[in-house]
């Protein structure tokens, strides 16, 4: 009996036909628990410092309704493109429903967007009407929306003059009958959204969602994770909610009646964590590998660095036993490694959990690799890390583990509602309810789709249980001089369980054998002590001796899990700016390898030449 399948579905636990579109999740949930506290928002609608105040469902629904009224009076006509861009916050919620409420397509674009990309998006997209956080965004927006229409408007994401307000203000004489005969007149193969990929591999594509689309996976979804997601719940939103998992999670808390609070700074996500105390929670892997770096800084400035090396091992083999206790609940756990756990939790573990709010219960994590070693570890720490796997094209998760079948090292089975298959190549295959009808510019369906499947552009492999690995990138497939095709994602992956490393990159198209570009966070490295300048946005060789052999052991450990040509032998440190949405990393963290490969390029060469052998 094989290992592996070629194919896997799970059905749908929840039928998209008995909703007429997206809206009628508010709608619906309106109706069934008005005084319900849907969100926990900072003062003047979580633009302000201060104490979190409860907002209802009824009240929320009273401000989209409100608004959607004055869109209805300025003119937005259903099917018309809205922009939307500015921070992670209620008001953002506010016009994404409102704006879905009279028919609009929204088209997301992220807080930190340079003026040229939002340029892009509007005049790709045909935008003619759009919210934007700062006059800034306001101004650059409205450079375009004049060029595509005389008519088209901007407003701020504040409910002051010039901003929404105006809008609940222009809405007054428009009637209830007016407006919902607006909200029900989009269907469910109407187009709801209009978003944007990062544009990682070159010029962003405008991918089309559809309400149906979005009503399948917020229905299957909170179906699936009832666990997680609940009206008992509270979760911290920080994602950008220009994209499409932050934006999913919203609607599935939304419909679910789980509590919502926002946070848009990165910087301050931690002490909102203890304030908002969530007991659920989405985040990108680099997130809980920045827990793991500051608890192991910690550990090393109190002298008990080797202390925390024996705490992490002991996470991980706890972790280890709890997944194979899943399918052997009999398995006793061995004397020493609970001794040693109960030592380990009060000295670093209970502190990790403190850091997330003190609440969790689960953590899903998605929009990059998390790597088996690093889920083992938060679930060895009582933090049950939940993976995931999905793209912009599949509306958030197309595969995902679920509680009591959580595997590290995969992404899980399909979710209700879709199929995934292996090709012939490898190339990881979707069907099903989530995924896209297609692009926005129909010259980019012409590879996009075969027999009825969406190409993904991730390599993969199914077991026989369901459950999908990911192995690579197609695009990132390397040939090297001597003919040798090298898949490098598991080999980078390993690298990158090195705490000081962000991001590794191997190269060596036609080149004689495989070398790799390590990045590291600039930033870290000052904060740690171990460079004298963080300052400069440009990549900066590193050449501590200190740094180099921590990253060249775990290039030697990577390097005896592969064979013999691929190998990396030589190797640059670059101390980079990882600032989301930078040139290096887009809003959720993921490299921008292409943008990467052609900047560097001398680096590249010069590498061959000069760089660091791994020995």
């Amino acid at each position: 009996m094989s290992d592996y399948i070629d194919e896997a579905s799970t059905p749908l636990l929840f039928d998209p036909s008995c909703k007429r579109n997206l809206t009628d999740f508010l709608a619906d949930r309106v109706a069934a628990a008005p005084d319900h506290l849907a969100f926990r928002i900072r003062p003047d609608y979580g633009l302000a410092d201060g104490p979190l105040t409860g907002v209802s469902t009824r009240e929320f629904y009273d401000l989209v309704t409100s608004m959607a009224k004055g869109l209805l009076a300025v003119g937005v006509q259903q099917g018309d493109t809205l922009g939307l861009q500015g921070p992670t916050s209620y008001l953002w919620a506010v016009a994404d429903m409102a704006s879905l409420w009279v028919g609009a397509i929204v088209v997301p674009i992220f807080d930190t967007a340079a003026p040229e990309q939002v340029r892009f998006t509007a005049r790709d997209s045909g935008m003619t009407w759009a919210f934007a956080g700062t006059d800034e965004q306001c101004d650059t927006l409205r450079e375009v929306l004049v060029e595509n229409v005389p008519s088209g408007r901007v407003w701020r994401l504040d409910l002051k003059d010039g901003g929404m307000g105006d809008l609940i203000r222009m809405g007054c004489d428009v009637s209830v009958d007016d407006l919902e005969a607006r909200r029900v007149a989009a269907v469910l193969d109407d187009t709801a959204t209009l978003v944007y990929t990062s544009g990682t591999e070159g010029r962003p594509k405008g991918v089309l969602l559809t309400h149906r689309n979005l009503i399948g996976q917020v229905g299957n979804i909170g179906a699936d994770y009832a666990e997680l997601v609940h009206s008992c719940g509270r979760t911290l939103i920080f994602l950008p909610l220009a994209h499409v998992l932050a934006r999913a999670l919203q609607l599935i808390c939304l419909a679910e009646g789980m509590t919502i609070s926002y946070e848009a700074d990165p910087a301050k996500a931690v002490a909102s964590l203890t304030e908002v105390r969530p007991t659920f929670l989405v985040v990108v892997p680099r997130v809980l590998q920045k827990i793991r770096e500051r608890i192991a800084a910690t550990a090393a400035e109190k002298k008990l660095g080797w202390l925390w090396s024996h705490a992490e091992k002991t996470a991980i083999a706890r972790g280890r036993h709890i997944e194979l206790a899943q399918t052997m609940p009999h398995l006793t756990m061995p004397a020493a490694l609970r001794v040693k756990q109960r030592l380990f939790d009060r000295l670093f573990f209970r502190r990790v959990r403190e850091l997330l709010g003190g609440d969790i219960d689960y953590v899903l994590t998605g929009a990059a690799p998390l790597g088996e070693e690093m889920c083992l570890l938060f679930r060895g720490m009582g933090v049950e890390v939940i993976e995931g796997y999905g793209l912009t094209e599949t509306t958030a998760p197309l595969t995902g583990n679920r509680p009591g079948a959580n595997y590290s090292g995969t992404v899980g089975r399909p979710e209700p509602g879709h199929t995934v298959r292996i090709s012939n190549d490898g190339e990881i295959l979707a069907k099903g309810v989530g995924v896209s009808p297609g692009y926005w510019h129909p010259r980019d369906n012409e590879a996009a789709f075969i027999d009825g499947f969406l190409r993904t552009g991730d390599l993969g492999s199914l077991d026989e249980a369901g459950r999908l690995t990911i192995t690579g990138r197609v695009k990132e497939a390397i040939v090297t001089a001597g003919g040798k095709t090298i898949f490098p994602h598991l080999w980078q992956q390993d690298v990158e369980t090195e705490p000081l490393v962000a991001h590794a990159v191997v190269v060596g198209d036609s080149r004689p054998y495989p070398a790799a570009l390590i990045l590291v966070d600039g930033d870290e490295l000052h904060r740690l002590g171990l460079t004298d300048d963080h300052s400069s946005p440009a990549p900066t060789v590193v050449n501590s001796a200190q740094i180099l052999d921590r990253v060249a052991t775990s290039l030697r450990r990577a390097n005896e899990r592969v064979s013999g040509p691929e190998r990396v032998k030589r190797f640059r440190v670059l101390a980079v700016d990882l600032t989301p949405g930078g040139e290096m990393v887009t809003p959720t963290m993921k490299l921008r390898r292409s943008w990467l490969l052609e900047a560097m390029a001398p680096a590249i060469d010069d590498l061959y030449v000069n760089g660091v052998e791994v020995g």
